[in-house]
C-alpha cells in the first residue's frame, strides 16, 4: 500500500497501528477503451483489505481520488465486492472510506454491473455485518446507495458532498440557495448521515462505534468489563425529562453515550450505552435539547413526529438483527398534527410499532413523563411487547391529560366540578399506580434508582428467547 495517498493515510488513522494487511494491491483497470491502458490505475483507484480495531477484526475499502478520481470501474467493483465476500464468510464488519467522482464513464456498462454487484454483497449483508460508510470526498449519483444500504453513515463535514441529483439540477434550486449535497442537509434534514466532523473525528468516532458492536448477527450481546458502580445513584437524573440525552449518559456506564442520527429529527434519541459493559440501543422522547452552555437550544412538543418514527424504527431494526437489548425512555402525549406530517404520521408510526412489536431482544421501557394514548402504546408499551415496564412515581399514563377528560366527561358543569373531576379521573385513571394496578407497569421506581432497576431486568432477561410465526419477514 502506498502510504503518501489520502486514502491510505484515513486506513492507516482507521485502524489499530500497523494491522492493515492490503489485498489485491496489483489489480488494475482492464479496459482499453478511450485509451484508459495509457493510464496508469494503481489498484484500480480503491485500497482494499483488512485489519484491527481494538483488536477486533474489520474489513475496510479506501477509495482513492489520486486514481482517476477514485470513479468506479469493473476492476475498482469486484475488489469492493470480494471484500465483501471475505466479509461474510469471516463475519466481520465492512468500513467503506469514500471519495468518489462516481461511475467510470470509459468502462460504461461494465461500471453499472459494478455498482449493481456492491449493491447485492450489501444487500446480502444487511443485519449479518456491521456495515459502515464514511464519505471525505464527493459520493454522487449511484454512488450515494452505498451509504443508503450500510448501517450507519459519517461524514466530513466541509469537503465531503453526499446526492444522487447535485443541487443546481433540482428544479428550483441553485447551490448557493441551498446546498443539498452537504453534511448539514444529510445529517439534519434528509437524516442519512449519523455523524458529521472533520476527517479525524470521523475517523475516531467509527473506532468508538466499532467498539461498541458485535461482529455480526451471530453473536450474543456485546459487552466488556464495567469499572462503574452497577447500583449507583443517579441524583440529576429527574431533571432531565425533557432533554433524554442528557437522561441516557446518567444512566450509562461511566457516562458515556454514542448517539446516532443527532442532528436528525431531534425530538427523537437513537443512541447506544453501555450497562454493566453490555451495548444497549436506547430510543426516547426528547422535548428540549440543552447546548454545550447548559442553556436550552431547542423545544418540542413531546409528540411522535413521522421523521422521529422513522428514525427510531430504522434503529430499532438493526438493534433486534444484532441481538442488541433496547431500552426506551417514553414521554409523549400524542402525534404530531399538522398537514405536512399527517401526510405520513400514519405509516411513520406503523413501522415503529412494528420495530418494537416485531423486535425479539430484550425490552425494557421506562416511563419518566407523560404516556398518553396511542402514541404511548406504539412507544414500547407493555401491549407490544416490551418484557419489563417501569414508571416513576409522578408519570402519567392513560388516554389523555386528566384535565381534558374531565372537560369531555363534565362538559356544562362548572370550573369546580372539572377541577375535581380531573383530579379523581388522575388518581383513577392516569397515575403510575393505577396502571401498576391493571399490571400495565411492573415496577415503580425512583428517578435515582432507574440505572440499577434497568441493569437488574437486562441481566434478567440476557437468556430471553421468543419463538414467532414461521414467515419469511415482515411486510411494513
Amino acid at each position: 500500500m502506498s502510504t503518501n495517498s489520502q486514502a491510505s493515510q484515513r486506513i492507516t488513522a482507521l485502524l489499530d497501528e500497523n494491522s492493515f494487511v492490503e489485498i489485491g494491491a496489483q489489480v488494475c483497470a482492464r479496459s482499453t477503451d478511450f485509451n484508459l491502458k495509457q493510464t496508469e490505475t494503481p489498484s484500480d483507484g480503491v485500497i482494499t483489505g483488512y485489519g484491527v480495531i481494538g483488536g477486533s477484526l474489520v474489513y475496510v475499502y479506501s477509495q482513492d481520488a489520486s486514481v482517476l478520481n477514485g470513479s468506479v470501474g469493473e476492476m475498482h467493483a469486484r475488489k469492493i465486492a470480494g471484500l465483501y465476500d471475505l466479509a461474510l464468510k469471516t463475519k466481520a464488519p465492512v468500513i467503506g472510506l469514500i471519495e468518489s467522482a462516481g461511475l467510470r464513464l470509459q468502462e460504461a456498462t461494465d461500471a453499472l454491473n459494478g455498482f449493481g454487484e456492491i449493491y447485492k454483497k450489501q444487500v446480502l449483508s444487511s443485519g449479518v455485518i456491521p456495515q459502515i460508510t464514511a464519505v471525505f470526498g464527493s459520493c454522487g449519483g449511484g454512488l450515494a446507495l452505498i451509504p443508503g444500504l450500510t448501517d450507519f453513515t459519517f461524514m466530513e463535514d466541509k469537503k465531503a458532498r453526499l446526492f444522487v441529483n447535485a443541487p443546481n439540477t433540482l428544479d428550483g434550486n441553485e447551490i448557493g440557495k441551498c446546498d443539498t449535497s452537504a453534511a448539514a442537509f444529510q445529517s439534519e434534514e434528509a437524516g442519512i448521515v449519523d455523524v458529521t466532523g472533520d476527517e479525524a473525528s470521523v475517523l475516531s468516532q467509527i473506532r468508538e462505534l466499532v467498539g461498541m458492536l458485535p461482529a455480526c448477527s451471530e453473536d450474543g450481546p456485546y459487552f466488556e468489563d464495567c469499572t462503574d458502580d452497577l447500583n449507583r445513584v443517579c441524583e440529576q437524573i429527574a431533571g432531565c425529562v425533557g432533554d433524554t440525552s442528557i437522561a441516557l449518559s446518567q444512566i450509562a456506564d461511566d457516562g458515556v453515550v454514542f448517539e446516532t442520527k443527532a442532528g436528525f429529527a431531534k425530538e427523537m434519541v437513537t443512541a447506544f450505552i453501555r450497562l454493566n459493559g453490555v451495548t444497549v440501543g436506547c430510543v426516547a422522547n426528547r422535548s428540549e435539547v440543552y447546548g454545550d452552555e447548559g442553556t436550552v437550544t431547542d423545544k418540542f412538543d413531546p409528540v411522535l413526529t413521522p421523521a422521529g418514527c422513522e428514525k427510531a424504527a430504522d434503529f430499532i431494526s438493526f438493534c433486534d438483527a444484532f441481538n442488541i437489548p433496547v431500552l426506551s425512555l417514553t414521554n409523549v402525549k400524542g402525534f404530531k398534527a399538522d398537514k405536512c406530517a399527517e401526510k405520513r404520521m400514519a405509516k411513520a408510526a406503523a413501522r415503529l410499532t412494528f420495530a418494537f412489536a416485531n423486535a425479539t431482544v430484550a425490552k425494557v421501557n421506562v416511563i419518566i413523563g407523560q404516556a398518553f394514548g396511542s402514541a404511548y402504546v406504539t412507544m414500547n408499551s407493555k401491549a407490544i411487547g416490551a418484557d419489563i415496564t417501569m414508571a416513576w412515581p409522578d408519570a402519567k399514563i392513560g388516554t389523555m391529560d386528566a384535565k381534558l377528560a374531565a372537560k369531555i366527561i363534565c362538559d356544562g358543569q362548572g370550573s369546580d366540578a372539572i377541577d375535581a373531576c380531573a383530579a379523581e379521573y388522575e388518581a383513577l385513571q392516569t397515575s403510575a399506580a393505577s396502571a401498576a394496578r391493571r399490571g400495565y407497569v411492573d415496577q415503580i421506581v425512583e428517578p435515582a434508582d432507574t440505572r440499577k432497576y434497568v441493569i437488574g431486568a437486562f441481566e434478567m432477561l440476557l437468556s430471553k428467547t421468543e419463538d414467532r410465526p414461521a414467515k419469511k419477514h415482515g411486510t411494513v
